[in-house]
């Protein structure tokens, strides 16, 4: 389904300043014990971009309310005018929501949810709104135009102020900035050294990484597109930058309730732990414990290896003690693997793997427990 945003303005405007909530749990105003002002920010441009209603979006809103975002985060990265970094506070989002019954045209009294700083929070505190707004209708109390406050905490927004439609702002025209004429000459210059386009550059993307249209569909609506372009040019093949962002980063992000861009992995990370990998080093399963080591401040995936003690074990002399433990264990299935039933040697390289923690190369584990027994394989 496509959805046309239209723009109502896009005006400029400066930032004010920055206030840091000090005391309580959430870093929020709420439960804060006082407030830190910084200046240090007033007079940064800022550009504030007001779009159209969206009408017609129905359970669909939240979910066309984060791709929008995303959206607008991909055009002004791709255009360098920022780093589009939200929870930087780089791109932020004030969601406005509204709900009116079937057929009526007027809209519904609708309120702001200010300074959402990430896409999933996007989409979670427009739902919430949504679920808000219908359940004080259904009580037959009308919703109260304000703006609200987002906690990523509960998944809930609070109410912050009274908020007033843009024609009670007293808007007007500065008299002193005189209105500037554009030539459809200066326009084009203008257009022509624009850089490649979004939605152009995830065709290229996606030919040159091989993701199947769902694969690329997945990695564009997790928001991952920007992580794996970068890991993909730091080193790492698109299979494994694909891998770990959508797999392992992204599981680790859920259960933090971040948005994976957010959890602290860096491109170089998921590349060093790559060439672990590609060296024999490491395996996947303790590729895993490297990634829990780097996210815990232990250093890089190289230093972690060294002080968690995760090196494979590829000494011959070391994995063939091990083997001789597990095969005295289970002589039953030894028994089993000498009459030839090979597929049973999982349970002896199972046992390995136990002993040596997961730190053995299964596949020459494998040859040695053959070997031992004096099995082809």
């Amino acid at each position: 389904t496509v959805f046309r945003v239209e723009i109502e303005r896009a005006h400029m405007e400066e930032d004010a300043g920055k206030l840091t909530h000090m005391g309580g749990a959430t870093g929020r105003i709420q439960g804060a014990d006082f407030s830190l002002v910084d200046y240090n920010r007033s007079g940064v441009p800022l550009v504030e971009i007001v779009t159209k209603p969206i009408e017609g979006a129905g359970s669909r809103a939240p979910e066309l309310a984060k791709a929008y975002v995303a959206a607008i985060r991909e055009i002004v990265k791709n255009l360098g005018v920022s780093d589009a970094k939200m929870e930087r506070g780089n791109v932020r989002c004030d969601a406005n929501v509204s709900l009116r019954p079937y057929g009526q045209k007027k809209f519904g009294t609708r309120t702001e949810t200010k300074n959402v700083n990430s896409l999933r929070a996007v989409e979670n505190a427009v739902r919430f709104e949504i679920q808000r707004h219908a359940a004080v209708l259904d009580s037959g109390v009308l919703i109260t135009q304000e703006t609200r406050h987002w906690h990523e905490d509960t998944k809930s927004t609070t109410s912050g102020r009274p908020k007033s439609d843009a024609d009670d702002y007293r808007y007007f025209p500065e008299p002193d900035l005189v209105p500037i004429v554009t030539t459809a000459e200066w326009v084009e210059e203008l257009r022509s050294r624009l850089p490649e386009p979004p939605a152009e550059r995830r065709k290229r993307l996606q030919a040159d990484w091989g993701y199947t249209d769902l694969e690329f569909r997945d990695v564009v609506n997790a928001g991952l597109l920007d992580e794996i372009e970068e890991t993909v040019t730091a080193g790492a093949t698109a299979a494994a930058a694909r891998k770990w962002w959508m797999g392992e980063i992204a599981r680790r992000a859920k259960l933090a309730d971040v948005d994976p861009a957010a959890l602290g992995v860096t491109p170089a990370v998921v590349v060093e732990i790559e060439k672990l990998i590609a060296s024999g080093a490491i395996n996947d399963k303790l590729a895993r414990q490297v990634l829990d080591g780097v996210l815990d401040g232990e250093g890089t995936p190289a230093e972690v290896v060294e002080k968690r003690g995760l090196a494979v074990v590829s000494d011959d002399g070391a994995l063939q003690a091990a083997i001789d433990q597990a095969l005295a264990a289970q002589p039953d299935v030894a028994e089993k693997i000498r009459g030839g039933k090979v597929q049973a040697v999982g349970a002896i390289v199972g046992g390995v793997m136990k002993a040596t923690r997961g730190q053995a190369d299964a596949g020459r584990v494998r040859e040695l427990i053959l070997k031992t027994l004096g099995v082809e394989g």
